[in-house]
């Protein structure tokens, strides 16, 4: 585990690690790193390129509720071209995986009756091969599963939009009853063409509050680096690096994980940073102050995904 780190100067690029560090396994989350959910980051592409062509293992590593098939066709959607990554590992995968195997003894516990909240306007997530029954009324559920934010699924296979403020009257009601809540996509927020969505761990922290017990899938616990880890082929943590935008997630997870890390400071703590623009750079004092704040501790920082 790293639990502290001396911060080097804000860098120019990702070329000064690659020239002096041997690192073969690039862990890299996409949101605020590579794009913004709606386009890349200028530079993006390029560097992404250039890394490949460096010899890097490149592996996603994403806090998103969806599969990883789903999260590489998005990304060549995007433009950025498929055969530069060696693969991805999303929340909603391990989430998907663990529910389908149930060879972990807390997953085999479960009941196959759930509560389900998922997305409505960004696109409802298939329980397609789980065998599950969802279930509308809670005290028909043996635990909830939480895809999203916006919607509560029918078992028609449809769903139902829903407020956030009447999502957690149904985790009131879940929390009184003791079921169990799986959280497949563990952030509170994401950033979305300078938009800020909530995202289901804001939900899974509420849950908790009301005294309800959590399984947290994906970053920043360690078996979701460990994954990422296996797809690129490597076992000693100090073979890779993780790079993320966000310091309770990215850089906490690769802390817990003993990976060391790139803090890109102008994704989803920019505002924090007092930043106006892309590619600024944020000063040393203030990252330290940050990151001091979260108990999270970076390696180097890099105002971008740039090289």
């Amino acid at each position: 585990m790293i639990c502290s780190s001396q911060l080097s100067q804000p860098m120019n690029g990702l070329k000064e690690i690659v020239e002096t560090r041997n690192f073969k396994a690039w862990l890299l989350d996409q949101y605020g790193v590579l794009h913004d959910g709606k386009k890349p980051y200028p530079g993006a592409i390029s560097t992404l390129k250039n890394l490949a062509t460096a010899g890097a293992k490149i592996v996603v590593i994403s806090n998103s509720s969806r599969r990883a098939s789903t999260t590489m066709e998005k990304l060549k959607g995007l433009g950025f071209d498929p055969s530069f990554f060696t693969g991805a590992i999303t929340s909603g995968e391990l989430t998907h995986q663990s529910l389908q195997r149930r060879d972990d003894p807390w997953f085999a516990a479960l009941g196959r009756s759930c509560i389900h909240m998922t997305w409505n306007d960004r696109g409802a997530i298939s329980l397609e091969g789980l065998d599950l029954n969802v279930v509308e009324n809670v005290e028909e559920a043996d635990f909830v599963l939480a895809h999203g934010t916006e919607a509560l699924g029918l078992p028609s296979g449809s769903v139902s939009p829903m407020p956030l403020d009447e999502l957690e009257k149904v985790l009131e009601k879940s929390a009184a009853r003791g079921l169990p809540m799986i959280v497949a996509n563990p952030d509170y927020v994401t950033v979305e063409a300078n938009v800020f969505h909530i995202m289901p761990g804001t939900l899974a922290s509420k849950y908790e509050e009301l005294g309800g017990e959590v399984k947290w899938m994906g970053k920043p616990h360690k078996m979701i680096y460990e994954s990422a880890m296996a797809i690129a082929g490597v076992v000693n943590p100090s073979e890779a690096i993780a790079v993320g935008d966000s310091l309770h997630h990215d850089i906490k997870g690769a802390n817990v994980s003993g990976i060391e890390s790139i803090f890109i400071t102008g994704g989803i703590h920019g505002n924090e940073l007092c930043l106006t623009s892309f590619d600024e750079t944020a000063s040393l004092d203030s990252v330290k102050t940050l990151t001091a704040k979260h108990k999270a501790f970076p390696s180097y920082v890099l105002s971008s995904f740039k090289w």
